[in-house]
C-alpha cells in the first residue's frame, strides 16, 4: 500500500506543493515521508499483532464497565502517542498542522492493520473537531482538547431503538436543569432521558473520561414539543462529569450501559445501547442525565452534520484500507499457492511442475478486479481529503471551487469504496478458496469487517437519496457541473495519449449519459418517481467518478513513464495503465445499465406491493 499512496500523494495529488501555503510551511516531502513512516511502523507493531484477538475475544460487560482484550488497550495508547488524534490541529493545540490528505493516508495504515483496534480513533477525532466548529471557547478547552491529548475519547449519539437513519423521530428529550441553567461555564445545561442505539465506543475503560454527543429533542419557546429535526439540538454529555479545568469531579453521569451488541465484524470496539437518564445514576440530586448545549437550541443536526460529513470520507477511506489488507494476503497467497498447469500440451503431463495460481488468467482477473476497486477507491478518498485541505487553505476560487466538489462527491466517497472494496475482500476469499473459508487465513475477517461500511454513517440507500435529492441540484445544479467540468478536462488531456484516447472517449460519452438521466429523471420534479432508483444512480456515478479517477491516475503515470526519474518504478506505472484499462472495458460499461431505469424513471420498485412479495 505505501507504493501506491507514495505514487497518489506525490505524483498525482501534488501534495508537496500544499507546503507552500503558510499553515503547512513548516513541513516538506520529508516530513510527509516521517509521518507515514512512523504510522506504518506502529500500525504493523500495535495494530496487525492483535487484529485477530480482538475479533475473538469480544467486550464484554461486567458490572457497569465495558472490558475489552490487552490488546486493545495496547492498540489505543499505542494510536495516542503517534499523534495522529490531533494531527491536523494547530501546533498551539497540541497538532502537527499537517494537511488532511497526508493525515488520511497516514490513518489507512492503522485502518487496513485492524479496523477493530485504536479506540475509536476515528469518532474522537471527528467530535473534536466538530467541537472545534461549533463549541465555545470552554468547550473546546475542557472537551475538544483533552480528546485531542488522547485523555477521554468521543463518540457520536444519533439512532435511537425506534429510529435509526430516521432523525426526524428520534424521542430523546433534554429539559432546562433549573431556573440558571444558561450560567453554567460549560454550556447550558440540560437534563437528558432517552434511550441511544448504536454507538461504537459508548463504553471502555480504555479512557478516564468518554465525551458523548448526543441528539435530543428541546423544548419550543411555548414549552411544547417542535416536530421533525427542527427541534433536535445537540449536547456534549459527558461519562464522568467535569470542571472548567477538565477536572473529574467524581460524579458518574447519568449514562448507563443497558448492553452490547453483538456484531458479525468490528469487534474491537463495543458497540452500546445507552440509556440517559433512567436514574441508575443520581446526579447531583436530580434526576436525568446532565448534557451541555452545543450551539443554538434546533440547529443539532446542522452542527451534527460537521461530524458526519467527515467520518462518511474516513469511512470510504477505512473500506479502501480493509480492502488492500485483502488485496494484499490474496496476491500473496496467489503468489505462494501452486496448484494446477499452463494451458497447452506440457500442461497435460503430470510431470510436469504445477505453477504458482497466478499464472492463471482468472486469478489474474480478479486480482485485476481488486486493484481497481483498492486503488480507486483510495484514490476517490485522498482526493476529497485534498479538496478538504484547499477548501480551508486555498485562494478564494480554489476554496470554492473545492466546496462545489466536496459537496457532491462525499455520498461517492463513503459509499463506491464500502460497497466495491466489499467486493474485493470477497474476491480475496475466492483466490484463497476453501482455505479463505475459514479462519486460518485473515480475508474471512476482512470481509466481516467491511461490511458494516456499507451500513454506518448513513446507509448505501441513503447516500443514493442524497445523492440525487439533494447533491445534484445543490446550487441549481452548479456543482454537478463542476464535477463533469473535470471529467471533460482528463478527457481531452487523454484524447492527445495514444494508449489512453479510447478510455478519454468512453469518459466523454459515459459522462454524458451521467448528465442526461440527471436531466430525464427529474424532467417534471416528481420526487417519488426519481428517488425509487436512487441506488443505482448513485452505482452509476461512483463507476463514472471511480472512471475518471483512474482514467487521471493512468495520465500521471504516462507522464512519469517519460520521466528521467522514473527508476525502478516501471513495473507499478505500467501496472496503473493496465488497471485502468481494466475498469474501463470490465466495469465502466455497468454505468450505462445503471443509468437506464434512471432516465426512465422505472417504476419497477415503486409500483410492487407488499402482498405480491
Amino acid at each position: 500500500m505505501r507504493r501506491t499512496l507514495d505514487f497518489l500523494l506525490l505524483n498525482w495529488l501534488a501534495a508537496e506543493a500544499l507546503t507552500t501555503r503558510p499553515r503547512y510551511a513548516e513541513h516538506s516531502r520529508e516530513t510527509f515521508a516521517s509521518t507515514l513512516d512512523t504510522c506504518e511502523r506502529i500500525a504493523a507493531e500495535q495494530f496487525a499483532p492483535y487484529a485477530r484477538q480482538v475479533d475473538v475475544d469480544e467486550p464484554r460487560l461486567e458490572g457497569d464497565a465495558v472490558i475489552l482484550p490487552p490488546g486493545a488497550q495496547k492498540s489505543a495508547r499505542a494510536y495516542v502517542d503517534s499523534g495522529m488524534l490531533a494531527a491536523a490541529q494547530d501546533w498551539e493545540d497540541g497538532g502537527l498542522q499537517l494537511p488532511c490528505v497526508v493525515q488520511m493516508a497516514a490513518n489507512a495504515f492503522f485502518w487496513k492493520a485492524g479496523i477493530g483496534l485504536g479506540g475509536g480513533g476515528l469518532l474522537t477525532a471527528a467530535n473534536a473537531n466538530l467541537l472545534m466548529a461549533h463549541g465555545t471557547k470552554t468547550q473546546q478547552d475542557v472537551f475538544a482538547r483533552n480528546e485531542f491529548a488522547g485523555r477521554w475519547f468521543g463518540t457520536m449519539c444519533l439512532s435511537e431503538p425506534q429510529a435509526g437513519s430516521s432523525l426526524s423521530d428520534l424521542i430523546t428529550r433534554a429539559v432546562p436543569d433549573g431556573e440558571s441553567f444558561e450560567q453554567d461555564p460549560l454550556g447550558p445545561r440540560y437534563r437528558l432521558f432517552g434511550n441511544k442505539m448504536w454507538i461504537s465506543n459508548g463504553d471502555h475503560e480504555l479512557t478516564e473520561n468518554i465525551v458523548h454527543l448526543v441528539l435530543a429533542r428541546t423544548p419550543g419557546p411555548d414549552g411544547g414539543t417542535v416536530p421533525g429535526t427542527r427541534g433536535l439540538s445537540l449536547f456534549i454529555v459527558p461519562k464522568r462529569l467535569v470542571d472548567t479545568a477538565g477536572n473529574l469531579t467524581g460524579e458518574r453521569n447519568d449514562v448507563a450501559v443497558a448492553g452490547l451488541n453483538h456484531k458479525l465484524g468490528y469487534r474491537g470496539i463495543p458497540n452500546t445501547l445507552l440509556n440517559f437518564g433512567e436514574g441508575r445514576y443520581r446526579v447531583r440530586g436530580g434526576a436525568g442525565a446532565i448534557g451541555y448545549l452545543v450551539g443554538r437550541p434546533g440547529e443539532g443536526l446542522r452542527c451534527m452534520f460537521h461530524m458526519m460529513n467527515e467520518a462518511r470520507i474516513a469511512v470510504g477511506m477505512s473500506a479502501a484500507a480493509i480492502g488492500y489488507a485483502g488485496y494484499e494476503a490474496s496476491l500473496a497467497y496467489a503468489r505462494e499457492r501452486r496448484q494446477g498447469r499452463p494451458m497447452g500440451p506440457a500442461g497435460k503431463d503430470p510431470a510436469t511442475p504445477q505453477v504458482p495460481i497466478i499464472q492463471h488468467a482468472d486469478v489474474k482477473r480478479m486480482l485485476l478486479a481488486q486493484k481497481a476497486y483498492v486503488d480507486g477507491s483510495l484514490a476517490l478518498g485522498l482526493y476529497c481529503a485534498r479538496l478538504v485541505d484547499d477548501q480551508r487553505t486555498g485562494d478564494a476560487a480554489t476554496a470554492a471551487e473545492a466546496a462545489a466538489l466536496l459537496e457532491v462527491l462525499t455520498p461517492v466517497a463513503k459509499s463506491w469504496p464500502s460497497r466495491w472494496c466489499l467486493e474485493a475482500n470477497s474476491l480475496a476469499i475466492q483466490i484463497h478458496g476453501g482455505y479463505g473459508y475459514t479462519r486460518d487465513f485473515p480475508v474471512e475477517q476482512l470481509w466481516r469487517d467491511n461490511r458494516l461500511n456499507m451500513i454506518h454513517e448513513g446507509t448505501h440507500g441513503i447516500q443514493g437519496l442524497d445523492l440525487l435529492g439533494r447533491k445534484v441540484l445543490a446550487n441549481g445544479g452548479r456543482d454537478f457541473k463542476a464535477l463533469l467540468d473535470k471529467f471533460e478536462s482528463t478527457a481531452a488531456r487523454a484524447c492527445e495519449v495514444p494508449e489512453l484516447a479510447r478510455h478519454g472517449l468512453a469518459l466523454r460519452g459515459v459522462s454524458e449519459g451521467l448528465e442526461v438521466a440527471t436531466r430525464e429523471a427529474w424532467r417534471d420534479g416528481e420526487p417519488a418517481a426519481v428517488l425509487a432508483n436512487a441506488t443505482p444512480y448513485l452505482e452509476a456515478f461512483g463507476h463514472v467518478v471511480i472512471a475518471w479517477i483512474w482514467l487521471d491516475l493512468a495520465y500521471a503515470a504516462h507522464l512519469q513513464l517519460r520521466s528521467p526519474d522514473r527508476l525502478h518504478a516501471v513495473p507499478g506505472l505500467r501496472g496503473v495503465i493496465q488497471t485502468a484499462g481494466f475498469f474501463y472495458d470490465f466495469e465502466l460499461p455497468q454505468a450505462q445499465t445503471w443509468l437506464a431505469p434512471v432516465a426512465a424513471r422505472n417504476p419497477a420498485s415503486r409500483v410492487m406491493q407488499d402482498d405480491w412479495f
